[in-house]
C-alpha cells in the first residue's frame, strides 16, 4: 500500500555517563544493532489501533481526538501515545487514524532503553504518514518531551539522543546542557556483550525519581553559594567536600561530578588513541561509584561487574541504563567469546539460582525510515 510507513529505532548502551543527561553534563552512548521496527498505514476513521508482536493478543484501540493514559497491560502503549500527543500539539500529527505494530529483537527489561526506541520508531511512522519531515534533534526533544509529561519519568536525551544519533563503529557523544550531538571512533577489535539479570526495573516506579530530586535538591544548595554554577556537573570536587550538606545529597552530587570528569578522561582518550586497556577501567570506575554513591546499583548487579573484571579479555564492565535492576556491560576484546559469556554466568547462577541471559552487540545506526526491501517486520 502507497499510504504505508516503515521505522526502525535501535535500542542504545549506555555507555558511561550514568544518571548525567538531566545534571546537564556529557554522555556516552551507542546504538546497538538490535531494536524496534514499526509499521503504520493510514485508517478512515479518526481511530487509533496499536499493536505489539510482544505482547501475545496485545491491542489497544482509541480515538485520536480524545487521548488517555493506559494502565496495566496496556501500558506500554503510553510510549506511542505520548508521542502523538506532543505531535498534535505541535500540528505535526497525522490527522487521519492510523494503524502501528511494533516489533523488536531487543531483550526487554536490560537497560537497553526499548521505550525510547518506540518513541522514536513512533516518530518517525506518524511524521511520515502526516507528510513531515524534522531534524534529528527536535525528533529527540519531540520524544524526550513525550516520556516526560505522558509517560512521566523524568529522563533527559541520552536515551533518545544515542538512539536517534547512532552510528556504525562509534559512541555517540552528547553534551547535554547545549543538546549538542557528536560521535567518536571506538577502538578496534572490542565488542559489547550485556549481561540482563532479569531482574525488572521499572523506572517509574523505582526510586528513579527520587534520585532526580536529590540532584536537583543539592544544586539549590551548591547555586546559594555559587551562583555561576548552572548545573551539577559544573560543581568543583573542593566545593562540594567543603560545604554542608546532606549526606545523601553530597553522595549523589559527588557521582554527578565524578562520572563528568571520567566521560572527559574516556572522550580524550579515545581522540588520542588510547588503548582499551588504559580506558577500561573508567567504567569499572563509574559502577563503584553508582554502586557506593549514587546507590542505584544491587547486589547482583556488583556481583557481575566483580566476576567479569577477573576476565583479562574484559577491558571495563558497569551497570548499564538507570538501575535498580537491568543488566551490566561489559567492554571486552573480540576475542571475549560466548563460552567465556557462559562461565561468568554460571558463575552468577551459582550465586544467586538463576542465570542471566547474555547478548552480544556491535555499535550500529540510529533511528531512520526503512525501505520497503529492509523490512524486517513479519506481517
Amino acid at each position: 500500500m502507497n499510504n504505508t510507513v516503515h521505522a526502525f529505532a535501535p535500542g542504545r548502551i549506555e555507555f558511561l555517563g550514568n544518571h548525567l543527561d538531566y545534571n546537564g553534563g556529557t554522555v556516552l552512548g551507542t546504538a546497538i544493532n538490535a531494536g524496534i521496527y514499526a509499521v503504520a498505514q493510514m485508517e478512515n476513521e479518526p481511530t487509533f489501533h496499536l499493536r505489539s508482536k510482544s505482547f501475545e493478543g496485545s491491542v489497544i484501540s482509541g480515538s485520536i481526538e480524545k487521548l488517555e493514559k493506559l494502565s496495566g497491560d496496556q501500558s506500554w502503549g503510553n510510549y506511542c501515545l505520548g508521542v502523538l500527543k506532543v505531535l498534535q500539539d505541535k500540528n505535526l500529527a497525522p490527522t487521519q487514524g492510523f494503524s502501528l505494530t511494533l516489533r523488536t529483537d531487543l531483550p526487554m527489561s536490560a537497560g537497553l532503553s526499548s521505550s525510547a526506541a518506540v518513541e522514536l520508531a513512533t516518530a518517525q511512522c506518524l511524521l511520515a504518514l502526516s507528510k513531515q519531515s524534522l531534524p534529528k534533534e527536535e525528533l529527540v526533544n519531540i520524544c524526550r518531551q513525550a516520556e516526560n509529561e505522558w509517560v512521566g519519568l523524568p529522563c533527559g536525551i541520552l536515551d533518545q539522543g544515542t538512539s536517534a544519533f547512532g552510528e556504525t563503529n562509534r559512541v555517540v557523544q552528547i553534551d547535554c546542557a547545549k543538546e549538542s550531538y557528536s560521535t567518536l571512533p571506538l577502538p578496534l577489535r572490542t565488542s559489547f556483550w550485556i549481561f540482563d539479570t532479569g531482574i525488572k526495573h521499572d523506572l517509574i516506579d523505582s526510586h528513579y525519581g527520587t534520585r532526580n530530586q536529590e540532584c536537583k535538591d543539592a544544586l539549590t544548595i551548591i547555586q546559594a553559594l555559587d551562583g555561576s554554577i548552572e548545573c551539577l556537573t559544573q560543581c568543583p570536587v573542593s566545593l562540594l567536600q567543603n560545604i554542608e550538606i546532606p549526606e545523601n545529597l553530597k553522595k549523589r552530587a559527588l557521582h554527578v561530578v565524578e562520572e563528568q570528569a571520567r566521560v572527559h578522561r574516556f572522550s580524550d582518550g579515545l581522540q588520542n588513541k588510547s588503548l582499551p586497556l588504559e580506558l577500561g577501567p573508567l567504567l569499572t570506575a563509574s559502577h563503584k561509584s553508582s554502586s557506593l554513591n549514587f546507590e542505584n546499583s544491587l547486589p547482583e548487579l556488583d556481583f557481575l561487574v566483580e566476576e567479569l573484571r577477573k576476565e583479562e579479555k574484559v577491558f571495563g564492565a558497569r551497570l548499564t541504563g538507570g538501575g535498580f535492576g537491568g543488566a551490566v556491560l561489559a567492554w571486552t576484546s573480540q576475542d571475549f567469546s560466548q563460552a567465556d559469556a557462559n562461565l561468568i554466568a554460571l558463575e552468577y547462577e551459582n550465586e544467586w539460582k538463576h542465570k542471566p541471559n547474555y547478548h552480544s552487540f556491535l555499535p550500529s545506526k540510529g533511528a531512520c525510515l526503512l525501505d520497503h526491501s529492509d523490512v524486517k517486520l513479519v506481517n
